[in-house]
């Protein structure tokens, strides 16, 4: 159930983004931003929708969907920049700054974000108060509270003298991972007006366990496969989950971390099996 309804999720969510992207004029910056919002898992659009669809307010969660996109797409499109993680690849493909140049990504990706604002303002997400939860939250979840705080602690602990420890590490990655997927998992509690606290705890649990995933992945994973250059952690000497717990022990806490997960839907019986197996997936996927 949940790999059918990821991938038609991932199919409503682009062709949502084809056609705001239609509305915008025709340059080298639009056609960049399409080229970001391509492709991907979009597990983050997928929890929002889920998380509707536990609430019934599925057929009003469509533009917080796009809007996650949109601002995950600009930080790939930022973090992929010479001045940060210098990528060429992403998602098999070009990334933008090497299929256009540097300024073009720069400016991608900052209409990607502000393009994530305006999505969550629209009143089809429900009252002025709704949206301005929804919004409030992602600015929070996405600056310096979230996770530009986790890049700037990622970027600043590649000239540290000391490799970070376990409890850093998770700081780190609870901002830069972490808080998008929260908002995401919360969404669609907070447009239905419902307590979005099981939702937070099992997003918690489950956005440590993908990046404990993407650990492995890079030790383990096929760089055809994930679509992007792989063992980039170990070449720049930066502690990971792996580094610290061993490659058995992180599997062990991404299992440990499922779980928990898992018993948070609880309240939600049945009817959260989908997000329970989303859970399961991302410590299994392959990219």
């Amino acid at each position: 159930m949940f790999r059918a309804r990821l991938a038609a999720d991932a199919a409503r969510i682009q062709a949502g983004f084809d056609t705001v992207l239609a509305e915008f004029d025709d340059s080298d910056v639009t056609r960049a931003m399409a080229h970001a919002c391509d492709g991907g898992k979009r597990l983050r659009g997928f929890l929002v929708l889920e998380s509707a669809r536990l609430h019934g307010v599925e057929d009003r969660a469509l533009n917080a969907a796009l809007a996650i996109e949109a601002l995950h797409a600009y930080s790939l499109v930022h973090d992929d920049l010479p001045c940060m993680d210098d990528d060429d690849l992403r998602r098999g493909r070009p990334t933008v700054h090497v299929a256009w140049n540097e300024a073009v990504a720069v400016l991608a990706g900052d209409a990607l974000q502000t393009l994530a604002f305006e999505l969550v303002a629209a009143p089809e997400l429900g009252s002025g108060d709704v949206r301005a939860d929804l919004a409030l939250s992602l600015a929070r979840a996405a600056g310096a509270r979230g996770m530009v705080l986790g890049q700037a602690l990622d970027m600043a602990a590649e000239t540290a003298q000391a490799p970070l420890t376990l409890e850093e590490i998770t700081r780190l990655q609870a901002g830069k991972t972490g808080a998008l997927i929260e908002w995401a998992a919360c969404a669609g509690a907070v447009i239905a007006g419902a307590d979005p606290a099981p939702l937070r705890d099992y997003a918690r649990a489950l956005g440590l366990a993908f990046q404990i995933a993407d650990d492995i992945l890079d030790i383990e994973g096929d760089a055809a496969r994930a679509g992007k250059r792989l063992q980039k952690d170990a070449e720049a000497g930066k502690a990971t989950f792996v580094s610290l717990l061993g490659l058995d022990g992180a599997k062990a806490r991404a299992g440990e971390l499922v779980a928990e997960a898992e018993a948070a839907l609880a309240p939600y019986g049945p009817g959260a099996e989908c997000l329970r197996e989303a859970a399961r997936f991302v410590i299994a996927r392959d990219s």
